[in-house]
């Protein structure tokens, strides 16, 4: 063989392997990058979107007139204290979990996210009724029944819900949603004062009660 041509084609395979190994380490870059800038914009345990990335996409959404009629949504899992001393916070984290789920099945083109400990927020497309009514609705949904340490049992939800004109603020939008909800909470510790009283024991007991033939729930 042609010394010359041994080397060129010795000199082209080696320069052939480089390449491919430059590749395949800008290819775990990308990745890497993409992974870091996914952490940073969304809350690792329900993988929804977080609290900065909410407001920046949030706002974005509110002044695109085609995506309105929305509506603000601020909510969080009644007793979620107490769910967390009575089974502790794996089971919270589920609670978390499922809530986070079900409530973006509700957000079609809009968006929800986890703000942090046990309060969610959302952007969803407006609905008939009064803001009430769709709060209501949306409670109900949420409030399906969920299997929990090998239970099935139903984690009710407080949510206070405002329309959002295309020129609105999206904080000003989400504050009077937070004050909608703190309304109702008010509202159904209020009427059913035994409840919060009672929650602890209530769930303390639920964990004791195995149902003999448990449901399937979601």
């Amino acid at each position: 063989m042609d010394p010359l041509a041994f080397l060129a084609g010795a000199a082209a395979a080696a320069g052939a392997c480089a390449a491919w190994v430059m590749q395949r380490r800008v290819a775990q870059l990308q990745q890497q990058l993409t992974a870091e800038r996914h952490a940073a914009s969304h809350d690792s345990l329900t993988g929804l979107p977080n609290r900065r990335a909410f407001y920046q996409r949030g706002a974005e959404l509110v002044a695109d007139v085609r995506a309105h009629p929305l509506v603000a949504v601020v909510l969080d899992v009644d007793g979620f204290k107490q769910i967390n001393d009575a089974f502790g916070h794996s089971a919270g984290d589920e609670v978390l979990v499922t809530i986070a789920r079900r409530f973006s099945a509700c957000a079609g083109r809009g968006i929800v996210a986890r703000l942090g400990g046990d309060e969610f927020a959302g952007l969803i497309a407006g609905r008939d009724g009064e803001p009430d009514e769709q709060a209501a609705g949306l409670a109900d949904l949420l409030a399906a029944p969920m299997r929990l340490c090998g239970q099935v049992m139903t984690v009710s939800t407080s949510v206070g819900l405002v329309p959002v004109e295309p020129d609105a603020h999206l904080a000003d939008a989400v504050h009077r949603a937070d004050a909608a909800m703190y309304r109702a909470k008010h509202h159904t510790q209020r009427r059913r004062p035994h409840l919060v009283a009672h929650q602890h024991i209530l769930h303390t007991s639920l964990r004791c009660e195995l149902p003999a033939h448990p449901t399937s729930a979601t």
